[in-house]
C-alpha cells in the first residue's frame, strides 16, 4: 500500500488494538508492532509518526526508535478512550505528524486488487469461501483481479447454522459468477472432533482440516499457486504476539499447520478490521444483505457447543439458534444488534415439562453491538423479548429445558465462549 503510516510500537497493552481503530477512523493507517521489531523493519515502513503504548518511562528505552528523527507520542492505556485522549491523537496525527488522511477503502480496494493481479499473474488460486463476509469480500476482489482463473471451495463441515450450507451455495452462484465447488465434509470433521473438549485444540484441529481438504481438492482440478483466506486483522491481533497474550487461536491463523501444498497464502483482508472490510465490499458492489450480514466465526459452531462435539449436540444448538435468531428478527432487532446467537453450554440440569422431571440442556445466549469485534458491549434486548425466545426454545427443542442470558461486555469476555 502507498498510504501514510503511524507505527504503534506494542509494549504488551492489549488496548494498543483499540488506538489503531481510532487512528483508522480518523482515516489515517494505524499498524500494531512488537517493541522489539528491528528499527530498519520500522524504518523499512516509512512511518509519518510513531506512538508508543505504555507508561511514559518506556520512551527512555527508545532511543534508536528516537532516532528515526519522526515525531513520537507515548500513549498510556488508560487514556484511551477518554475525549482528551481523542483529542491527543487527533493533534498528534494533524498537527504535529502533518497528516492529510488518506486511508480510504475504495484506494485500498484499487491498490489490493493491482496488487493480487501481480503476484497471481496466470496462476491458478483456491480461495476457502464460508459465505460470511470476510471470505465473500475475499473471493469477490480476487474474483475482479484475476477472473476464471479464481476457484472458490465452499466446505461444508457440519458445523454450520441451520440450512446455512444450502443459503451458501445458492447466494455464491445466483450473485457471483465464481466458479464454486461444495464439499460435503461433515463426518471427516467430525470424526477429526471426537472427544476432543479443549477450545485452543479444536481450533487447531478445523484450521487444518480445511487446509488438508484444499490441498486434496487442489490435486482434483489441477495445478493451483495460491490458497486465498479472508483472514483480518483482529483475527491476528487476538492469536498473540510476542508481548501480548493469546487471546484465542483463529482457525485461519493460530491453526495452521506448518507445512502446505500452495506457494503463497494470500490475505488481502489481513490488514483491515470488521467495519472495513464491510466498507470494502461495498466499495467492491456487494448487496448490502450479504455485506450486513451477521458474523459467524470460522470454526462455525465448533465453538458454540462447549465441550465434546456430536452430531445431536449440533443439531440441538441450531434449532435453538434458529429460534433465537427468527425472533429477534420478527421484532425488528436485527439491524440494530451487532451479533447475536445460541451456545449449548454443557450443562444439565433438572426441569419439569408437562409435569415430568426432565434433564436437559442449558442454553446460553449472546447478543452484542460492536463496530470491529475488538469490543463489544452487551445487548440490553427487553424482556419480554427474552421472555418469549426462553418460552420457545425449551417448548420446541425438546432437550433444552433451561436458558440463561449472556450479560458481559467484551472485555473482560470474549464475543465467543470459546
Amino acid at each position: 500500500m502507498h498510504n501514510e503510516i503511524v507505527i504503534i510500537l506494542d509494549f504488551g497493552v492489549q488496548n494498543n488494538q483499540l488506538v489503531a481503530r481510532k487512528i483508522r477512523d480518523l482515516s489515517v493507517y494505524a499498524e500494531v508492532l512488537s517493541c522489539d521489531t528491528p528499527v530498519e523493519t520500522i524504518k523499512a515502513k516509512n512511518p509519518k509518526g510513531i506512538i508508543l503504548m505504555g507508561d511514559a518511562s518506556i520512551v527512555t528505552e527508545c532511543a534508536e526508535i528516537k532516532a528515526i528523527g519522526v515525531p513520537m507520542l507515548t500513549v498510556e492505556p488508560n487514556e484511551v478512550t477518554t475525549e482528551s485522549g481523542a483529542k491527543l491523537l487527533h493533534d498528534f496525527l494533524f498537527t504535529k505528524c502533518h497528516l492529510k488522511g488518506d486511508w480510504v477503502m475504495q484506494d485500498f480496494a484499487d491498490q489490493m486488487i493491482a496488487s493480487i493481479k501481480e503476484t497471481v499473474g496466470d496462476g491458478k488460486v483456491l480461495c476457502a469461501l464460508s459465505g460470511g463476509v470476510d471470505s465473500t469480500v475475499c473471493a469477490v476482489m480476487v474474483h475482479k483481479a484475476i477472473g476464471k482463473n479464481l476457484t472458490c471451495i465452499f466446505v461444508d463441515h457440519g458445523l454450520m447454522r441451520l440450512n446455512e450450507g444450502d443459503e451458501v451455495e445458492a447466494i455464491c452462484k445466483k450473485q457471483f459468477d465464481i466458479n464454486l465447488i461444495r464439499i460435503n465434509a461433515q463426518d471427516r470433521f467430525l470424526g477429526k472432533l471426537a472427544g476432543v473438549t479443549d477450545p485452543e485444540t479444536k481450533r487447531k484441529i478445523i484450521g487444518e482440516e480445511f487446509i488438508r481438504v484444499f490441498e486434496e481438492e487442489a490435486k482434483k482440478i489441477g495445478s493451483v499457486d495460491f490458497l486465498v483466506q479472508g483472514t483480518i486483522y483482529p483475527d491476528i491481533l487476538e492469536s498473540g504476539t510476542k508481548n501480548a497474550a493469546v487471546i484465542k487461536s483463529h482457525h485461519n491463523v493460530g491453526g495452521l499447520p506448518d507445512v502446505i501444498d500452495f506457494k503463497e497464502i494470500i490475505e488481502p483482508l489481513k490488514d483491515l478490521f470488521k467495519d472495513e472490510v464491510r466498507n470494502v465490499g461495498t466499495v467492491l458492489g456487494i448487496s448490502d444483505a450479504m455485506v450486513n450480514r451477521q458474523p459467524f466465526p470460522g470454526p462455525g459452531l465448533g465453538v458454540r457447543v462447549i465441550g465434546e462435539l456430536t452430531k445431536e449436540k449440533l443439531d440441538i444448538l441450531r434449532e435453538a439458534d434458529f429460534i433465537f435468531r427468527e425472533e429477534i428478527k420478527n421484532h425488528g432487532l436485527d439491524k440494530q444488534i451487532w451479533q447475536y446467537f445460541a451456545i449449548l453450554t454443557g450443562l444439565r440440569s433438572v426441569g419439569v415439562k408437562n409435569d415430568e422431571r426432565t434433564y436437559g440442556y442449558t442454553i446460553a445466549l449472546r447478543a452484542i453491538h460492536s463496530v470491529d469485534a475488538m469490543t463489544a458491549e452487551w445487548a440490553k434486548i427487553p424482556y419480554d423479548i427474552l421472555e418469549t425466545i426462553s418460552a420457545r426454545i425449551v417448548r420446541e427443542v425438546k432437550e433444552v429445558n433451561r436458558i440463561v442470558y449472556d450479560v458481559t461486555s467484551k472485555p473482560p469476555a470474549t464475543i465467543e465462549w470459546e
